[in-house]
């Protein structure tokens, strides 16, 4: 057959397309635009929020499903102590197996396939967004689904919420590396997979973005924000579609009666922040204590440690699974003040067994559970003690589970948020907010470290210092390259001459001494040049323009020392070891040098 005239002219693989083959190069086409434009990020968040919305609802089916087969009904919580009915001989011993037989399926699950689906998922979820890039193995979304549906259902005291942002995460890096996505785009798709996920669980879509930009991203940029919010509103959709219109929990309506409980909010708020401290240290003394023991196979691990999780079941059978009945009874002040301190505390220890043998599970839920069991006992005490003020139980119960959860994961735009969500009463509002301000600050200044993040910083990762280097050495310091302190100007010296030293130096910045040696501060070029320009203080010595001087530490990374510099507004700067002894110099161009040509001045 004689070539098309009308092609003859095209090259070979053009030709090839438009006789027939134009599907692959219009597909190519199209993954291009979502790889590279506004459009295509959008579209690509959209489908991971419904993708994420389908196994929120796939998850929920699982735990519902292990729960029934392991327990006989649908939230043994629900039914503390009661028998399994299809296993009536054994009563209520049945709790010492369940956690075994669920550990037999999940422990070889994990350790075979996808090992970083133990745990509670969002410290892996946060290191792969701040050191790989936002890659997360595809088989994690899977793995993780069926490891902690067997795990809450076979007794772990875990949450759902954990699993289901590290399933979301996984979906949103599978769907953004399988188009090729750049690592800046990567990482937004992750952020919306941990938000799809949160709105489908909590049917709270405010609280599923603001708990991925502020735990996983921990950026707030106007285009990563709108993507996420799509990507949290199309989950919530499906998911509402699917289960229904109603939060995870049904809770009473609030007030606050008295000026006066803003006290009693406050105090309650400093208890919450100590306790969300108290309920990390507990959860990794425990995981260190198990690590200590275990001699075994870890696939092995959560069968063996199912026997003594099931023999806190078998004591306090409310902690079986996430427990969400449980903190409903005591959110409508259904328990008496001790044996909410009792259901705190085993919560912690309960939760901490589970991740300490090898479970799968979060620890948002049990924060939560935490904080509504010491709010409901606050706000028992409060009625015995000023009962003409304390509002009711419930409203401590909720502002202590927003509390606790701020003081855990310092999240308090997220514990604020989703507070609001469950509740829709703005009255509760102002009370929450100046209680988890007061967790939050108290957690702070008992721990540097967040419930996820200390899970990260055991393994020798600090998410607040860059990451490493390409070729995988640490980050190069400050005192590897800044060079020796300029000659200073004297405090003394009159600012005409002050502007001839500035102008045989490329920094702009001098350091100042007092006419005995003692270091004063520093002057800039520009600080000098304003003070000249009206003609009348050219006699006037240095010390009327110098400030204060921006330091930067000789152990901090480079990328740090460039960020202080910019933030300061200096082009340069003194070096300070602990003490603040200066010990260098450092600016712009010595940073630009070492990092374009890897060679760092030597310092006389």
């Amino acid at each position: 057959m004689a070539p098309d005239p009308t092609t003859a002219s095209l090259p070979a693989d053009r030709r090839a397309a438009v006789a027939g083959w134009a599907p692959p190069e219009l597909w190519r086409r199209a993954v291009v635009g979502l790889r590279t434009s506004g459009t295509g990020l959008l579209v690509m968040a959209l489908v991971v929020g419904v993708g994420a919305a389908g196994f929120a609802v796939l998850f929920r089916w699982l735990i519902q499903t292990f729960t029934l087969l392991f327990t006989g009904h649908a939230d043994y919580a629900a039914s503390p102590g009661a028998a399994n009915p299809n296993l009536p001989g054994l009563g209520r011993w049945f709790v010492l197996l369940t956690p075994v037989v669920a550990g037999l399926l999940y422990g070889p699950l994990v350790h075979f396939f996808a090992r970083e689906a133990r745990g509670h998922g969002v410290p892996e979820v946060m290191y792969a967004v701040a050191r790989r890039g936002g890659r997360i193995a595809p088989q994690v979304a899977a793995v993780k689904a069926l490891a902690s549906a067997l795990c809450i259902g076979g007794g772990g005291s875990v949450g759902r919420e954990g699993p289901i942002v590290q399933i979301g995460s996984a979906l949103g890096s599978t769907a953004g590396r399988w188009v090729k996505l750049p690592e800046s785009r990567l990482r937004v798709l992750v952020a919306c997979g941990a938000a799809a996920g949160i709105s489908a669980t909590f049917n709270a879509p405010l609280a599923g973005v603001f708990f991925a930009m502020e735990l996983i991203l921990a950026d707030f940029t106007a285009q990563a924000f709108g993507m996420v919010v799509l990507a949290s509103v199309a989950s919530s959709v499906i998911a509402r579609a699917v289960l229904g219109d109603t939060p995870f929990l049904t809770l009473p309506a609030f007030e606050v009666g008295h000026p006066a409980e803003y006290l009693l909010f406050a105090v309650l708020g400093v208890l919450a922040g100590g306790a969300g401290v108290l309920f990390t240290r507990v959860l990794y003394a425990i995981e260190d204590v198990c690590d200590a023991i275990w001699r075994g196979p870890e696939w092995l691990r959560p069968a063996v440690g199912g026997l003594l999780l099931g023999g806190v079941l078998l004591l306090l059978p409310q902690m079986y699974g996430v427990g969400y009945p449980v903190l409903g009874h005591a959110v409508a002040g259904g328990y008496a003040i001790a044996f909410l301190l009792v259901l705190l505390v085993g919560k912690m220890v309960a939760t901490s067994f589970t991740i300490g043998i090898g479970g799968s599970g979060g620890v948002f839920a049990p924060s939560l559970f935490i904080g509504a069991m010491l709010g409901a006992a606050f706000g028992e005490a409060a009625h015995l003690v000023v009962p003409s003020v304390a509002g009711s139980v419930g409203v401590y119960s909720l502002i202590g589970m927003g509390a606790v959860f701020a003081g855990a994961a310092r999240a308090p735009i997220t514990g604020v948020i989703i507070l609001f969500e469950l509740t829709g009463e703005y009255t509760i509002i102002l009370p929450l907010m100046l209680a988890i301000v007061l967790a939050t600050g108290i957690s702070h200044r008992l721990s540097p470290d967040t419930i996820y993040t200390l899970k990260l910083r055991r393994r020798g990762v600090d998410l607040g210092l860059p990451s490493e280097t390409v070729d995988g050495h640490p980050p190069r310091l400050v005192r590897d390259v800044m060079t020796p302190v300029p000659a200073p100007v004297v405090s003394t010296s009159t600012l005409v001459e002050v502007a001839a030293a500035l102008a045989g130096t490329p920094f702009g910045v001098l350091p100042v001494v007092d006419p005995d040696g003692t270091a004063v501060g520093v002057v800039s070029a520009r600080g000098v040049s304003d003070a000249l320009a009206d003609g009348r203080h050219d006699a006037a010595a240095a010390g009327l323009v110098t400030e204060i001087p921006a330091t930067v530490g000789a152990d901090q990374p480079l990328s740090g020392a460039a960020e202080s510099l910019s933030r300061n507004g200096v082009d340069a700067a003194p070096v300070v070891e602990d003490g603040g002894v200066v010990v260098g110099w450092i600016d712009y161009r010595t940073l630009l040098l070492a990092e374009s040509k890897g060679v760092a001045p030597a310092l006389a």
